[in-house]
């Protein structure tokens, strides 16, 4: 018998027994090597708080239950195919499942891991997804200034892929100075909230954070735009939308990884942004990125310590 993690209610998580059928045609039957949790949304989930006219929009592809609880929710799981189509059997994959030790999905729900890219690092692949997304919905253009605000998962890997662009000012602005040591590997500058440079021509907003967004604003020069990545749940925010914000002819839009971006969406399809996540993930300097890794079975601790903040972490790899 398999095992999974659940949510039972809110800040309530169990492992449970998970019965898996053997893969039929067309499926394959995977044994995972890591998971991890991706702390934004899965602590907003641990803790009860999607709202209820989000329930549809929030459901992970291979989710169980319904939100409140109890529910099966994740969607960072890298593993080994142990039966399938030849092509794919003893292939290491990724894939948009829970955290469980053994699952059977359809072959085309997987994506095979380059080979220059170890499955521990792999986990990563969604949070870059989503930084790929982020990058074809803002069209940052050679020679912007650009900050990105908040250095969890996703501002991270949006930082780093900006900086690859020749002639960029990319900062990474957080109020956590151990973010330095991140921005450092990842190779961008970094700056408190109060410190970061401003006429920015965009800002990437990921904090999660009515204060972050605010500052966001603030950071923009004349008809600069925000591109904010941040679910808020059930949070309200406040934006002083009654200052500077006509006069400079500055801009707010969301950018959300569920669709592929206008910008790419008639030549991109989502196996393709995956497939370009995962060849990104070859760059060694990503690693910055998982800050801590802990045994399956310690999962429902982990993420009560997650979702409080005793737990400190960008990424958190769970090994199986």
């Amino acid at each position: 018998m398999e095992r999974a993690f659940w949510l039972r209610s809110p800040e309530a998580g169990e492992i449970r027994p998970a019965a898996v059928p053997g893969a039929g045609s067309g499926e394959v039957l995977v044994r995972t090597l890591y998971s991890a949790v991706s702390r934004g949304t899965e602590t907003l989930v641990y803790q009860g708080r999607v709202p209820e006219s989000r329930y549809e929009d929030m459901r992970a592809p291979f989710q169980e239950g319904d939100f409140p609880g109890p529910v099966k929710y994740g969607y960072l799981n890298v593993g080994v195919v142990e039966d399938g189509p030849d092509e794919l059997t003893g292939r290491t994959v990724f894939c948009l499942y829970p955290h469980q030790t053994r699952y059977v999905v359809p072959a085309t729900a997987v994506t095979v891991v380059p080979d220059g890219v170890p499955a521990g690092r792999a986990v990563l692949a969604g949070t870059v997804e989503t930084a790929v997304n982020a990058l074809w919905d803002a069209g940052p253009l050679v020679g912007d200034r650009i900050a990105v605000v908040g250095g969890g998962m996703v501002g991270c890997a949006v930082a780093k892929l900006l900086a690859g662009i020749p002639g960029t000012r990319v900062e990474l602005v957080d109020v956590d100075p151990a973010r330095k040591g991140t921005a450092g590997r990842l190779g961008v500058a970094f700056a408190s909230p109060e410190g970061a440079a401003g006429e920015c021509d965009l800002v990437i907003h990921a904090s999660a954070t009515g204060e972050g967004l605010v500052r966001s604003l603030e950071l923009l020069a004349t008809e600069g735009e925000v591109v904010d990545l941040s679910w808020y749940g059930d949070r309200m925010v406040a934006l002083p939308l009654g200052e500077a914000f006509h006069v400079r002819r500055l801009a707010v839009r969301s950018s959300q990884v569920g669709t592929v971006a206008p910008a790419r969406r008639g030549r991109r399809t989502f196996a393709d942004r995956l497939a370009l996540a995962l060849d990104l993930l070859a760059d060694p300097a990503f690693d910055a990125l998982v800050t801590g890794e802990s045994p399956f079975d310690d999962l429902p601790a982990v993420m009560g310590r997650l979702a409080s903040g005793e737990l400190p972490a960008l990424c958190h790899r769970i090994a199986y």
